[in-house]
C-alpha cells in the first residue's frame, strides 16, 4: 500500500491493535495520523508539528487540506476550548424524513435498522433497542415495526443529542461498567450483556450483545457478561499503552453483583460455575495477575445498564446523563 509505504518512510509507526492508526514521537512532539481508506485525521500537541506532516504528505499525494476537523464519515464535530461536541444530528435528519412513519415491509426494514446501526457511532442510549430489533431482520412481524417506529419518535425528540468530550488531566486512567439481564430474549431465552469503558471521565467505547449460551442465573449471566468485557478491557489497555508510551495500568470494571464478583476472584471451581464453558473462565486468570480490578457498584449507579434492557423514561433520562449523551443545542460556546 502506498500511504502505508509513505507515512513508514516518515517515521511512523503502524499501531498494532489498530491498523488503521500511525504513531510518530512520544509525549509532547507525538503525532497520530487515522486512515480510512484516502481520509486521513491528524492529531497531536503541536500545531507545528502537524503542519510539516502536512507538509511532507501533499508532496507525495494529491491532497486538500480541510482544516480543523468538523465532519468525518457522517459524524459532526464541534472543537471548543475545553471539549468536544460528537452527534449525528444531519445523518439522524435524513433518516426520519427517508422513511417517516409509514408503514413499511421487511426490506425497508431492514434497510431503516441499517441506518440506525451507523447512528450507534454518538448514541449509545439507542443500542439495546436498535440491537433488539437487529435480531428480527429475517422475518419481522407487526410488533417489531412498531417497536422501529417508537426508535424513530425517540430519535426525533433526541435529534440534536450526542457526546462530550471534556478536556481531562494528563494521567490516564481506564475503567469500564459490565452488566447483564437475565433471560430477557423470549425467543431463545438467552441473556443481554452490556459494557461500556471510559478513558478518564470520557466514554470511548460500549456494546449490547445477547449472549451466545443460556444461563441458570443472574450470577451466570453477570459473570459470562464480565469476561466478555474484560477481552475488550485488555485490548483497549494494550492499544492505549501503544498510543501514549505508557506502560499498562490495571483497569478497573464495575460489576453490580457480588456472586459473580466472587465468582471471578475464586480460581476454585465448585458446583456454581463447574458447567459453565472454559472460556467464560478467563476474567479469573486476568484478575488474578492484576490485568483487571473488579469492583462493585450499585445497580443504579451501573452505567451499562441501558444497554442491556428497556427502561423507564425516568431512569433512562438519568442513564444518558451517565454516558453523557446530552442535548448539544445546549452546550453551544
Amino acid at each position: 500500500m502506498r500511504l502505508n509505504r509513505s507515512l513508514v518512510e516518515l517515521d511512523f509507526k503502524k499501531c498494532i491493535q489498530e491498523h488503521a492508526v500511525y504513531t510518530r514521537g512520544e509525549g509532547e512532539a507525538s503525532i497520530l495520523v487515522g486512515v480510512y481508506v484516502d481520509d486521513l485525521i491528524v492529531i497531536g500537541s503541536s500545531t507545528g508539528r502537524i503542519n510539516k506532516f502536512k507538509q511532507q504528505i501533499m508532496i507525495e499525494f494529491e491532497m486538500s487540506d480541510l482544516g480543523l476537523l468538523s465532519y468525518y464519515l457522517g459524524i459532526e464535530v464541534e472543537q471548543q476550548k475545553s471539549r468536544i461536541l460528537l452527534r449525528q444530528s444531519t445523518y439522524a435528519k435524513k433518516i426520519l424524513s427517508q422513511f417517516k412513519m409509514a408503514d413499511f415491509d421487511a426490506t425497508e426494514y431492514r434497510r431503516v435498522i441499517g441506518c440506525l446501526r451507523y447512528l450507534l457511532h454518538t448514541r449509545p442510549d439507542l443500542s439495546y433497542p436498535v440491537g433488539m430489533t437487529s435480531r428480527y431482520m429475517e422475518r419481522p412481524t407487526t410488533m417489531h415495526h412498531k417497536v422501529v417506529k417508537q426508535i424513530l419518535r425517540y430519535l426525533k425528540g433526541t435529534i440534536h443529542f450526542g457526546l462530550i468530550y471534556i478536556k481531562g488531566p494528563q494521567e490516564i486512567s481506564i475503567f469500564g461498567y459490565s452488566d447483564s439481564d437475565l433471560v430477557g430474549d423470549l425467543d431463545g431465552r438467552k441473556s443481554t450483556s452490556g459494557m461500556t469503558f471510559y478513558f478518564n471521565e470520557s466514554l470511548v467505547s460500549w456494546n449490547s450483545q445477547k449472549q451466545k449460551t443460556v444461563v441458570l442465573s443472574s450470577c451466570e449471566a453477570e459473570f459470562m457478561a464480565a469476561t466478555t468485557a474484560a477481552c475488550h478491557a485488555l485490548w483497549l489497555r494494550s492499544l492505549t499503552s501503544e498510543l501514549t508510551g505508557e506502560k499498562p495500568k490495571p483497569v478497573t470494571l464495575f460489576v453490580d453483583n457480588k456472586s459473580a464478583i466472587a465468582l471471578m476472584k475464586n480460581p476454585v471451581f465448585h458446583g456454581r460455575s463447574k458447567h459453565i464453558d472454559t472460556r467464560f473462565h478467563f476474567i479469573r486468570e486476568c484478575v488474578e495477575n492484576g490485568q483487571i480490578v473488579v469492583e462493585f457498584i450499585n445497580t443504579g449507579e451501573q452505567r451499562a445498564d441501558v444497554l442491556t434492557k428497556a427502561l423507564s423514561e425516568v431512569k433512562l433520562a438519568v442513564m444518558r446523563q451517565l454516558l453523557d449523551v446530552r442535548d448539544l443545542e445546549s452546550c453551544q460556546n
